[in-house]
């Protein structure tokens, strides 16, 4: 099985697909500098299978790429953060 994830602009969202089935999503909102995460789901039956953490990857290498610093509201992503130093740079610190 391999999972893809696309950048949804128009919905503001990351989706993943697994072989070709709606998976999951996380939300965001792109502001100037920073962008903020509220919100990831992960549909009944892809739970305990990497969708989330898919999602959150491609969540922060978009970030990078774009030069955003990170605001994660969402319970996931921020938990996601804290076992992944390598991107916690991108972690706004100031509110």
């Amino acid at each position: 099985m391999s999972t893809e994830v696309r950048d949804n602009s128009q919905l503001g969202r990351f989706e993943a697909w697994l072989d070709d089935e709606f998976a999951g999503f996380a939300d965001y909102e792109r502001e100037e500098a920073r962008v903020i995460y509220p919100h990831t789901e992960v549909r009944v039956g892809f739970e305990g299978r990497g969708v989330g953490g898919e999602l959150a990857t491609a969540a922060m290498v978009d970030a990078e790429r774009r030069g955003l610093k990170v605001v994660a509201t969402c319970p996931f992503i921020a938990g996601w953060l804290t076992k992944h130093p390598e991107y916690q740079h991108l972690e706004e610190t100031t509110p």
